[in-house]
């Protein structure tokens, strides 16, 4: 039988993401047409703004971690990976928290907002220092449990 395969950070975060970023298809979806049906204009505009800001974040963050596991596994260089292309936008529309708390959303998209921000800020903070780290030739190393260590660039 064989070992199982130690689950690493990236790999929990990534599924983390790919988990958050299919319940908020799923919840747009199933809710839009509803939202619809049930608002009046103006609140259906606000409500279609705040699915934008989710999807948004998602994206940034499943391309940030797919450009994190190309580079880990050598499929891109570091001076790749720190092109603009995968630097995580720091918009309002993404860095905010705006929206968690208007009693206008629904509460599903409130609670959708609140944890892809969530996901967004701990991106943003790995983003930062995995930046560093390379700028100092250095490449991080997510085979850790308990968190990133610095491996040295050859």
């Amino acid at each position: 039988m064989p070992a199982a395969k130690a689950t690493t950070l990236l790999d929990r975060t990534f599924e983390e993401g790919v988990a958050l970023t299919q319940e908020v298809r799923n919840y747009i979806a199933y809710h839009e047409q509803a939202d619809r049906r049930e608002f009046e204009l103006s609140r259906c505009l606000h409500v279609g703004y705040q699915h934008t800001r989710v999807s948004a974040r998602l994206i940034q963050v499943m391309t940030w971690l797919l450009a994190m596991k190309a580079l880990l596994s050598g499929e891109i260089s570091p001076e790749q990976f720190t092109a603009p292309q995968y630097a995580l936008n720091d918009s309002e529309e993404c860095s905010s928290e705006k929206g968690v708390d208007d009693a206008e959303i629904p509460v599903g998209l409130r609670d959708l907002l609140a944890r892809s921000h969530a996901l967004y800020s701990r991106i943003k903070r790995l983003d930062t220092m995995v930046r560093g780290k390379l700028a100092a030739g250095e490449v991080p190393n997510f085979a850790m449990l308990s968190g990133p260590s610095i491996i040295p660039l050859n």
